[in-house]
């Protein structure tokens, strides 16, 4: 392991002075060698690992049992007990450690299970060590051999060989409170966020299903909505990029259209942009490939920066009022023309991720198009609504960086 250069964190809680005792792990946590021999558990009860979720059912995260045909030789999971997956994830590229904190059930032989010593550790305490990834790669890294297929060779009693730093049981029972209280607050916060994502994905189908109209100032329903093609809206962008220094777009979910440099974290893997599509502020781009949530691709319009190019695969265009181009950010996120751009994508270049639909088919499709002044209703009701959930996710980022702040001053 990496030496540590203080057996005191750099935060405590006040009560508490002595130093940390650097012990082997196996003195605070054994082996489990229970089998489910008996089939008290089933293919229902298979847990799974999840770096962000911990210890979960299975069937309720991945949506099916991955168990084998028989799994009376799976390991007993018991609640309070630890378990190690020799699986590599990204961040934890040598495995994860996490603490059953839900129901008994059994994990595959490809997991170790280990039992806390109660007369020298608390549990929770040592999930939370292993919950900053520094701390576990750091213990992981000189026991584990990878093989030729990144899988982890090493044997279940071999994991505990090393050392951590860990103080006294009153005061590990005192940090694990501790970010008990933090961990429910994060989790109050994400469940806001949820129930307001839930919401406005209720309102955006409602709103343009137009079960849900605005009323004018006189308490009247606005006129019915124009149906209009969107050639007929829109002018299609084929201005060509004559730089190589400008930011090459990608589409995300979250954030619409974002740099691939800050969305992959890596520079694009073209050196040359001279023919890619410039789209300034409040173009928009559709990206004809298919991904999670966006089964017919998904339309983003450009507000993180002032320009920016995309490839050429995909169609971009520009609104010709500035009303359809705020009501429309809402219209494209409401998954309303998905089946209008079924009706005309074909099959054929699924397999290569693409769908196939053409630029006079694209243009062709009719929308929804209400009169300025409701358009700027529904805008202005939407964009409260996102509001109140970007100040909702700021405040669960802020507390998410908070408490990892916290993890790497209060251990060693």
């Amino acid at each position: 392991m990496e030496k540590q250069h203080s057996k005191k964190p750099l935060i405590r809680f006040p009560e508490f002075k002595d130093a940390w005792e650097h012990k082997r792990l196996n003195e605070l946590l054994s082996e489990s060698k229970k089998r489910n021999e008996d089939l008290k558990y089933s293919k229902d009860e298979v847990l799974s690992v999840s770096g962000e979720l911990g210890i979960v059912n299975q069937i309720e995260h991945l949506g099916r049992s991955y168990a084998g045909v028989s799994v009376h030789q799976y390991h007993v999971v018991e609640v309070g007990d630890i378990v190690y997956t020799k699986s590599p994830l990204k961040a934890n590229p040598f495995g994860i450690i996490k603490i059953n904190k839900g129901k008994p059930g059994i994990v595959s032989t490809l997991y170790a299970v280990y039992k806390v010593n109660k007369q020298t550790a608390y549990g929770p305490f040592i999930d939370y060590y292993f919950s900053l990834d520094a701390n576990a790669n750091r213990y992981l890294r000189p026991l584990v051999k990878k093989g030729a297929k990144n899988d982890m060779k090493i044997n279940n009693a071999y994991v505990l060989n090393d050392k951590i730093f860990a103080p006294t049981i009153p005061e590990q029972k005192r940090i694990a409170s501790f970010f008990s209280v933090l961990d429910k607050k994060i989790s109050e916060i994400q469940q806001k966020k949820n129930l307001l994502e839930q919401y406005k994905k209720g309102v955006l189908q409602r709103i343009f299903s137009q079960q849900l109209r605005f009323k004018n100032e006189n308490g009247k329903t606005y006129p019915k909505w124009d149906k209009k093609r969107l050639s007929e809206i829109t002018d299609r962008i084929t201005r060509k990029n004559s730089q190589n220094n400008l930011n090459v777009l990608t589409i995300s979910a979250q954030e619409g259209l974002i740099s691939q440099l800050e969305f992959f974290n890596n520079a694009v893997s073209s050196n040359n942009l001279t023919g890619y599509y410039l789209l300034e502020r409040d173009d928009y781009a559709y990206n004809r490939s298919y991904s999670n949530g966006y089964p017919m691709g998904a339309i983003k319009r450009l507000v993180r920066y002032e320009e920016g190019v995309v490839s050429t695969l995909y169609i971009c265009f520009k609104f010709k009022t500035n009303s359809d181009t705020n009501y429309f950010e809402h219209y494209f996120e409401s998954g309303i023309m998905n089946k209008e751009i079924e009706k005309h994508a074909k099959e054929g270049a699924r397999n290569h991720g693409l769908l196939n639909i053409g630029l006079s088919d694209f243009f062709s499709i009719e929308v929804q198009v209400p009169k300025p002044d409701e358009q700027n209703k529904i805008s202005s009701f939407l964009n409260l609504l996102n509001t109140k959930l970007i100040l909702c996710n700021t405040e669960l980022v802020k507390m998410k960086e908070y408490r990892k702040g916290l993890l790497q001053n209060m251990f060693i």
